[in-house]
């Protein structure tokens, strides 16, 4: 009798870790965050809600992995650079948890060719990839809106899941105030909103279309208040 191979089991996790990814983003962008469950996650992945609670303590813990998953899929899919969506996951410890500016690798994410205004291009050029994926539009409208009358789910996902990609920005412009390419004076954390604001309220608001166009325009006219005198 010829013995059957024992199953896989890594295999098996990720296959059930994929569908509970999938069925958090679908069921958030169809019914809201409010009436999004464990257990309606669970319902729609086809598992039991116990695996969930063995990998997440909570569903805004299953929708923030959701959510840097489906950013690095997006991200790879258009041939850039996935490294800043690790940097974001090594910096969700938590809800709450603040985020240890030291501990973001300043290598990651954002490329540093020395010419600052290419390397800010390129990167808002694929985040302009993202907010257009239909994958990645709907659920994240369906938590933003959330987060604007929930407080607390507005700052854990501002946290871990924003600050951590922000927190790359600041790496490059810092970079860029050693090579003399931006005034010293200057507040990274303050001059990245010059160019990543901007984009994510017309998104937000429909007040314009979201485009390479744009937002090579938004980092022309950000450095060009921001460069030395």
């Amino acid at each position: 009798m010829v013995s059957k191979p024992a199953p896989d089991a890594t295999r098996r996790s990720e296959k059930s870790r994929r569908a509970i990814y999938a069925a958090a983003l679908s069921l958030v962008a169809e019914v809201g965050y409010p009436k999004t469950t464990v257990e309606g996650i669970a319902a729609r992945a086809g598992v039991g809600k116990q695996t969930i609670y063995r990998w997440w303590s909570s569903k805004a813990d299953v929708l923030l992995e959701a959510f840097l998953d489906l950013a690095e899929q997006t991200a790879r899919e258009a041939g850039h650079d996935t490294a800043g969506y690790e940097a974001a996951r090594q910096g969700t410890a938590g809800p709450g948890t603040p985020v240890d500016e030291t501990a973001v690798d300043e290598t990651a994410g954002i490329p540093d060719t020395g010419d600052l205004a290419a390397d800010l291009k390129a990167v808002l050029r694929a985040t302009v990839d993202e907010l257009l994926d239909p994958r990645f539009d709907a659920p994240a409208r369906a938590l933003t809106a959330e987060g604007v009358v929930n407080e607390q789910l507005g700052r854990v996902f501002v946290s871990r899941l924003l600050e951590p990609q922000l927190q790359l920005y600041v790496a490059r412009l810092r970079s860029a105030q050693d090579a003399g390419q931006v005034r010293r004076e200057v507040d990274p954390r303050i001059a990245l909103e010059l160019f990543v604001s901007p984009l994510a309220q017309r998104w937000l608001q429909y007040t314009g279309p979201i485009t390479y166009d744009y937002t090579d325009t938004l980092v022309d006219y950000a450095l060009y208040g921001l460069a030395p005198r």
